[in-house]
């Protein structure tokens, strides 16, 4: 499906500044586990850059704060109603601070208590789950947007350009 239009517009506006990554989710329920293995293929290259929080998002509010990010990026499975590997950017006033995740402390509220502490610019980038069944790995159509978004935001973070010509 890929990502939407929003989204690349905002990777344009994060060059440069220092951004921090955190996915979210749980690689033992299909699709949840998409912004877990969003970090998964960037942390070689951008090992600082990015936290794995897993399912646990409020264990790493203390790294994430220390840390001190311009921007901050959760990437997590939403269901925002779209197509199955939809990828969509929300700001974090646009989600509920209730349900759409799995985690034991929403995406939201764990938020919420990093903005109290430090000034941030939040965004969520969701990507839209088809199943979420124990013991399944993730969809084909949600594999092929992680590795879209991962790709993605490589680029973002290294700092080129979408529409510079440099060649890949």
């Amino acid at each position: 499906m890929g990502a939407d239009d929003e989204f690349r517009e905002q990777l344009k506006k994060i060059r440069g500044r220092g951004t921090l990554i955190v996915g979210v989710g749980n690689t033992l329920k299909g699709d949840d586990g998409a912004g877990c293995t969003v970090c998964e293929q960037l942390k070689d290259t951008f090992a600082d850059l990015v936290i794995d929080a897993g399912t646990v998002p409020e264990n790493f509010i203390g790294p994430i704060i220390n840390k001190k990010p311009e921007v901050l990026l959760v990437i997590d499975a939403i269901d925002f109603g779209g197509l199955v590997g939809e990828v969509k950017i929300f700001a974090p006033r646009e989600l509920s601070s209730a349900a759409i995740s799995t985690h034991t402390l929403s995406p939201r509220l764990f938020v919420d208590v990093v903005c109290k502490s430090i000034p941030v610019e939040v965004w969520f980038v969701g990507i839209q789950p088809g199943q979420t069944v124990l013991g399944e790995g993730l969809s084909s159509q949600v594999e092929e947007a992680v590795g879209e978004v991962a790709e993605m935001l490589a680029e973002a973070l290294a700092g080129k350009a979408e529409d510079s010509g440099e060649e890949r």
